[in-house]
């Protein structure tokens, strides 16, 4: 279920963006990317929905005073913070969903990638198999495919070997991890309460996130983290276009003195 749900329309349609726009096996990622991105758009806006709703709520006096008002029952302030959800139409779930739905997507793109970066005989007769029966998009004349975009080799984790370094250099890995980190920066609301959960998580997501984007980059097919930059900065755009970036979150924060009172 998961090869014919997932990954055969997913190598289709690269295989199909591939044979008529370019040949390149990086820009049918790209548009691949974009066309995800557009079809998840109501997600995203969704959690742009939620997000504000979110911090409308932390800011409501009146919810600040029922934080208060029972801050030593956390049991009841739980079912008070469901209450207001409800009230307010606000689902608290919503804003993970898009991350979540991503996940199954990374996977399902990973190996429709490797399916279709195919090298033996043996993996060009199953891509073969994997493409739909009388597709007007592909024929075995295609094969292999151009899988060299810019610097990497899309089928091949990215690693840059320099004579002088005793290392290789993981490009890619490095620009997923500041695009994911600059997103999850850029999407996050200010919260006026530096003590606030759903601040503190925000918090730790940005964190871990970029750091584990970043692993996948560094482990996986290079053609996989050319789908999370294209993603991380069309997902920005998307935000930009509702008018949901917090371009100061990526400003130093000035640390305010304590005033001391002369004597």
């Amino acid at each position: 279920m998961w090869e014919s749900l997932i990954i055969q329309p997913f190598t289709n349609v690269l295989l199909l963006i591939y044979k008529y726009l370019g040949q390149n096996f990086g820009i049918a990622i790209i548009l691949f990317t974009i066309l995800i991105r557009v079809i998840t758009y109501p997600l995203t806006a969704k959690q742009i929905t939620s997000s504000r709703a979110m911090q409308e709520m932390n800011n409501d006096p009146e919810w600040k005073k029922t934080q208060e008002k029972f801050k030593d029952d956390r049991e009841k302030l739980a079912q008070e913070q469901m209450k207001y959800y409800k009230e307010k139409g606000v689902s608290p779930f919503a804003s993970c969903l898009p991350t979540l739905i991503q996940f199954p997507l990374i996977l399902g793109l990973y190996q429709s990638v490797i399916r279709a970066m195919a090298q033996t005989p043996m993996q060009m007769f199953d891509l073969t198999n994997l493409t739909y029966k009388g597709s007007f998009w592909f024929n075995p004349e295609l094969l292999p495919l151009n899988s060299n975009f810019l610097w990497m080799n899309l089928g091949q984790p990215d690693q840059i070997v320099v004579s002088w370094l005793p290392f290789a250099i993981p490009i890619m890995a490095i620009i997923v991890a500041v695009t994911t980190y600059i997103q999850s920066k850029l999407i996050t609301p200010p919260s006026a309460d530096p003590t606030d959960q759903s601040a503190q998580m925000s918090k730790m997501m940005s964190l871990y996130m970029p750091l584990f984007m970043g692993y996948l980059a560094y482990t996986l097919a290079s053609g996989l983290s050319l789908y999370f930059v294209v993603s991380n900065l069309v997902g920005i755009l998307q935000y930009a276009i509702m008018g949901n970036v917090h371009w100061e979150n990526l400003l130093p924060k000035k640390k305010t003195q304590p005033y001391s009172k002369k004597a």
